[in-house]
């Protein structure tokens, strides 16, 4: 989600991209960019290179934080993969945050494969007892086809082993899925595979976004050829639905919250499972109305 709204005395670039559930969290941006940013159907950080942001800036924005937002218990570190800055550098980032913004109680960041491999499970507990409470991993399908189409730069195998290290480490864990990144022909096979997965890491928490296609960006190019079709609104639904069936979570809260999709849920499995079930079967008979096109946003 973008942050378009520029606080006086916060040093931000380019677009301020960060998790719905950290929309209240005190936003510090230690990293520009995204450590990957291959990934052919994201446009975030096109226009902006990856790079650590330098320490005085970061502490310049910890103290203004701290005199003036002393009303946010969360924290995000920004921008697209933060974990992936050196340890001695973050155990800093972090200490700062403790020292300046007592209050905090929950530090948050992005994450992917290749900067949890770089972590050893020490090094992870260390973040963790610094504040480093919650990662968010973008894992998108569990299709390895899939993911080598859209360029992940990880196997769906890869990702079940980072989670558990991430989980051994006492971290919590979110996942995000993405809708509709397989298209129309595999969009089963890519539920199904999802669910799986997913399923496989057991996370504390599932969020499901839904693709909007995104001008400028290689799958964009795809679409625009026709060799790429997007599910329509029924085609997506039914696709969450097979995604859902396949996920058996031993207590973990499943959502589809964000404002990409179509039908809001919000659900801990197992127990909701069914009655989230119901509720997109009530959306296919049109019983539920959708979000219309107009509201729906990335």
């Amino acid at each position: 989600m973008e942050c378009t709204r520029e606080i006086k005395g916060m040093h931000y670039e380019g677009n301020c991209i960060r998790p719905p559930p950290e929309a209240d969290s005190i936003l510090l941006q230690v990293t520009t960019g995204c450590s990957h940013n291959r990934c052919i159907f994201c446009g975030a950080y096109k226009d902006i290179g990856f790079r650590i942001k330098d320490n005085d800036v970061i502490l310049s924005d910890i103290l203004f934080a701290s005199k003036y937002m002393k009303r946010q218990d969360r924290l995000f570190l920004m921008d697209g993969d933060a974990l992936i800055i050196p340890q001695e550098r973050l155990m800093w980032i972090l200490e700062r945050i403790g020292e300046h913004l007592p209050w905090v109680r929950r530090v948050g960041s992005y994450a992917n494969t290749k900067s949890i491999a770089r972590k050893s499970p020490e090094e992870l507990a260390e973040l963790r007892d610094k504040g480093l409470c919650m990662l968010y991993l973008g894992v998108e399908t569990g299709d390895d086809e899939i993911r080598r189409r859209i360029d992940k730069g990880s196997s769906a195998e890869r990702c079940l082993e980072m989670a558990r290290k991430v989980k051994d480490a006492g971290i919590e864990l979110t996942v995000t899925l993405l809708l509709g990144i397989a298209g129309m022909e595999k969009s089963l096979d890519h539920a199904r595979a999802t669910g799986e997965l997913v399923s496989a890491m057991d996370p504390d928490f599932a969020s499901a976004l839904t693709l909007i296609l995104i001008p400028g960006t290689p799958l964009w190019e795809e679409h625009r050829r026709g060799d790429f079709q997007m599910p329509d609104e029924r085609g997506l639904l039914i696709e969450m639905r097979e995604l859902i069936s396949h996920t058996n979570l031993s207590s973990g809260l499943f959502s589809s919250s964000h404002a990409s999709n179509y039908l809001p849920i919000r659900a801990r499995l197992p127990e909701g499972k069914q009655e989230i079930l119901d509720l997109i079967d009530a959306a296919l008979r049109g019983e539920i109305g959708l979000k219309p096109e107009w509201m729906r946003s990335f």
